[in-house]
């Protein structure tokens, strides 16, 4: 070991393992597809983590869809993480909202890593400092997990209390937590922090449209302390470091595979970071996450050919292996020329096909030439279908006169 090497730490998140969305069930494994690219993504890091001699892992949260997973799911986890802990690298496994039981006393579903004590991994299930032993030398990690609600319930000064201000109150009890472990750090060894909640500031991904739980936002403020070397943080799915620029990083990982086409245009991945007391590196790594792709097409100015407008929109857009939605605007002349069944064999290279929608632009006709006519009064509508239909002028009037004194006697 070199004196004073950075230590290696690979840092991810939010790996949402049972996502089923836009998947079928694979023959060859009976696993839903789109879970099998959750799978992957993971053995990907590892492979990465392995391959670049990672001396720490740290996971922030967010390992299965639900906090009940299925044991098909929690083997595949628990598989790419004993791959960590027969190479020795120490893993830190935080328990993030959809870990996070219901109830404060039930078991997470990460808690048997810790019930069975396998060597090299760390739960972070409470506000706590750990001093990690690695290959390169001791790194300080302390863990943040969800915060919880509920758990303010059993006081009796918060039963009273309505959601707002329950949500100040944990605010508060978190960024008193963040103090207390800051205060516990050894300033002479390298420290870092990793937390699973929503930063003041941070941009939101898709992840509220999976959310578990209702969100606390921690000011960044607490966060940013000198102490920290890097903050590793979980739950919001879109790559980004929200203290940009400054020390300490502190940086969401974001999710490894997309959810939904919210996620369409994100790169996912996790992030490499080499650890050195004041002087801290760290990179964003991309992985092969399953490209999500919309194809729009307007074939309104394709007359009699709507369908060969999609088609040639299709060779424009590359979609193999891609989950793919086509959005087609049509004029109402062309809806029935339009060949659903031809578009959707030209994407027979996709792996999923969500949908072929139509955006169909029906006629806005009107009879006097006008849009909007329920706007107008009885006689303004008949002195337009007057004009319309090339009455002269003299003639309206008269005719608007013998209307009025009808209108009226109808009223009366």
């Amino acid at each position: 070991m070199t004196i004073n090497e950075p230590i290696r730490l690979l840092h991810f998140a939010d790996i949402h393992i049972g996502m089923e969305n836009f998947g079928q069930i694979d023959p060859s494994t009976g696993v839903n597809q789109r879970v099998l690219d959750f799978v992957r993504r993971m053995s990907e890091i590892v492979d990465y983590a392995l391959e670049h001699s990672a001396d720490i892992v740290v996971f922030c949260g967010d390992a299965f869809k639900t906090r009940d997973p299925s044991p098909t799911y929690q083997r595949e986890f628990a598989r790419q993480i004993m791959r960590l802990t027969r190479e020795n690298i120490p893993t830190v496994l935080l328990v993030g909202n959809h870990d996070m039981p219901i109830m404060d006393k039930r078991a997470s579903s990460v808690d048997i890593f810790r019930t069975l004590s396998v060597p090299n991994v760390i739960v972070g299930h409470k506000e706590e400092l750990h001093r990690v032993e690695t290959k390169r030398g001791v790194i300080q990690v302390a863990t943040a997990p969800w915060p919880i609600r509920s758990r303010l319930l059993q006081y009796d000064e918060h039963r009273n209390m309505s959601i707002d201000e329950l949500d100040q109150v944990l605010e508060q009890i978190v960024a008193d937590e963040l103090e207390r472990l800051a205060s516990e750090v050894d300033p002479s060894l390298p420290a870092i922090l990793a937390g699973h909640f929503t930063v003041a500031g941070s941009k939101y991904g898709s992840e509220r449209s999976v959310m578990i739980g209702r969100d606390a936002v921690i000011k960044l403020g607490a966060l940013n302390k000198p102490v920290w070397d890097y903050v590793a943080l979980g739950h919001i799915h879109k790559h980004q470091d929200v203290n940009a620029g400054q020390l300490p990083p502190v940086v969401y990982s974001g999710n490894l595979e997309r959810i939904d086409f919210g996620e369409e245009r994100e790169a996912k991945g996790f992030c490499w970071v080499e650890i050195k007391r004041g002087e801290t590196q760290w990179q964003f790594i991309p992985v092969t996450a399953r490209p999500f792709v919309t194809i729009e097409v307007d074939a309104t100015m394709d007359g009699q050919t709507p369908t060969e407008a999609a088609l040639r929109a299709i060779e424009r857009n590359a979609h193999q292996d891609a989950v793919v939605r086509v959005r087609v605007k049509l004029l109402q002349s062309q809806e029935s020329l339009f060949k659903p069944k031809e578009v959707e064999k030209a994407l027979k290279d996709a792996r999923f096909i969500v949908g072929i929608s139509k955006d169909v632009q029906r006629d806005v006709r009107s009879r006097i030439g006008i849009e909007k006519a329920e706007s107008l009064t009885p006689p303004e509508l008949l002195r337009q279908y007057l004009v319309s239909k090339n009455t002269p002028p003299s003639h309206i009037d008269e005719l608007l006169a013998l209307a009025k004194g009808f209108l009226e006697k109808r009223d009366s």
